[in-house]
């Protein structure tokens, strides 16, 4: 049995089926389940009589589409309402094996091959930990590992990747065949392979386990002589010099009866980059890591429609930062989202109230400025980390503690307070971008931030949330990362 229960292959789908809207928000070249299951049913109505392949027919043929891992698979009665064997056939579209990037990458990876233009599945973000003393930290440990089980649900119905954290993602698809002879359909196949990538605390070393899951039939078909061969290959990496260590095992073709035999059908393989290969400042190494699958019957089955199917592109990294830790280590290049709470008894609550003013009445906040629009709530626009810029990180704050005195006066840190500035001063989107210094072109809004007094309590918790999520998150200086902020 599969790790979750999805019921038969074939279901039933409440209202009117409309098999051109379906997979309405994908890319037209992935359109392709509904279109596959239609065009073997246009050719005849269901046989009353099962028939076994291997008694020898003029046409044997085998309709193969591709889909994300939880669409719905519509009945064939259904189907049959839709169309009838009057009409003219519509041809499934081939999926091709376009790299496809999610849309919450980072780096240069996210440059290689057009992003989605649907958001990814993600996990919600953790939330802080309770502390007891104010030296305690706030950001807890992201996840390192992830099940089967964990991707279904996390990609769904219709997402094509999911990040649970910086350090477990996942892609998948689910492909299904639909089994033809003499233009009768005798059968349907159809089985799901997921590729989920994880990197332990402090590794150099990305696992990608590969799991196939939802071997499922019905009918006459030819599942025991249908072969499925995994692949992979690192078709690009920055800088291309970079060496890279793969492990584990990729197997060759097997048939889709022999995974269905094994009792947890899969398999594991592995890329590491050592130390010293990087660019600088902070030893970067990005790659493309694409899993892919192509099918192929045999015994006097030909196959029409989708020949192989891609899933969405891994993107590693590696980096030696020193300022995140003396080891160094790997993660994935996708945005992920820093914690705020505004709820009673959170220690950084006025700091959190302050992001979320800036966010939803920036007109409120000051510096005046009614064009104000800051970024980090979208991954097309994620704020992204200053390190080592000190002078820049200062300026920062000198210029977030001018507006605090503008207006609230020189006393404004009377009774404990601190100036909070929003961007972060630790961020290149912080008080100081406009500057001419930092944009000779003038290409930065002015006043596009937020400062005002907030209890040093709350200011030093926020930033301590902000210090941990950067460490444990290895957020790394520069465009080629970046984070989002989440208010709760």
């Amino acid at each position: 049995m599969s790790e979750i229960d999805r019921g038969p292959l074939t279901k039933t789908l409440g209202g009117t089926l409309r098999l051109d809207s379906v997979f309405s928000r994908t890319r037209p070249k992935a359109r392709l389940l509904i279109g596959a299951v239609a065009a073997a049913l246009l050719m005849s109505q269901m046989s009353g009589t099962p028939v076994h392949a291997e008694e020898g027919t003029a046409d044997l043929e085998m309709v193969s589409s591709v889909a994300p891992v939880g669409a719905d698979m519509p009945s064939l009665e259904q189907v049959r309402q839709r169309f009838d064997s009057g009409r003219q056939l519509i041809q499934p579209s081939h999926l091709g094996d376009d790299a496809v990037a999610a849309m919450e990458t980072v780096g240069p990876a996210a440059s290689y091959a057009p992003k989605s233009p649907d958001p990814s599945g993600t996990a919600p973000a953790p939330r802080a930990l309770s502390t007891t003393t104010a030296a305690a930290g706030l950001y807890p440990e992201p996840a390192h590992t992830m099940t089967a089980a964990e991707c279904e649900k996390g990609l769904g119905r219709d997402k094509k990747f999911f990040i649970k954290s910086r350090f477990a993602v996942c892609s998948g698809a689910q492909f299904m065949q639909t089994w033809v002879r003499n233009g009768t359909s005798v059968g349907q196949s159809s089985f799901v392979l997921l590729a989920i990538g994880t990197v332990a605390k402090g590794s150099r070393t990305m696992e990608v386990q590969y799991r196939y899951t939802h071997l499922d039939q019905t009918g006459v078909t030819g599942v025991s002589g249908l072969m499925i061969t995994p692949s992979v290959i690192v078709p690009q990496k920055w800088p291309a010099t970079a060496q890279t260590h793969q492990g584990g095992l990729i197997p060759g073709a097997q048939s889709w009866a022999a995974l269905k035999a094994q009792p947890t059908p899969g398999f594991l393989h592995t890329l590491t980059v050592n130390k010293g290969q990087g660019s600088k400042p902070d030893d970067t190494v990005f790659a493309v890591y694409q899993p892919s699958v192509s099918l192929k019957p045999t015994g006097g089955w030909r196959m029409t429609g989708a020949l192989s199917g891609t899933l969405f592109f891994l993107a590693p990294r590696w980096d030696s930062a020193r300022y995140i830790s003396s080891s160094g280590g790997a993660v994935f290049s996708y945005v992920v989202a820093m914690p705020f709470s505004t709820k009673a008894g959170a220690k950084e609550r006025l700091a959190a109230q302050h992001i979320k003013d800036a966010y939803t009445a920036p007109k409120t906040t000051k510096p005046v400025n009614n064009a104000k629009n800051l970024p980090g709530l979208t991954a097309d626009r994620p704020l992204t980390r200053l390190y080592h810029d000190a002078q820049r990180r200062k300026d920062n704050r000198n210029e977030a503690i001018k507006t605090c005195k503008k207006y609230w006066g020189n006393n404004y840190a009377s009774g404990g307070k601190e100036c909070d500035e929003f961007p972060f001063a630790t961020t290149y989107q912080g008080a100081a971008q406009a500057l001419k210094k930092y944009d000779p072109q003038q290409k930065a809004s002015k006043d596009n931030f937020s400062a005002r007094p907030i209890p040093k309590e709350d200011n030093g918790a926020g930033g301590r949330l902000m210090a941990d999520f950067y460490r444990l998150n290895r957020i790394i200086d520069g465009s080629d990362d970046g984070f989002l902020i989440k208010i709760t």
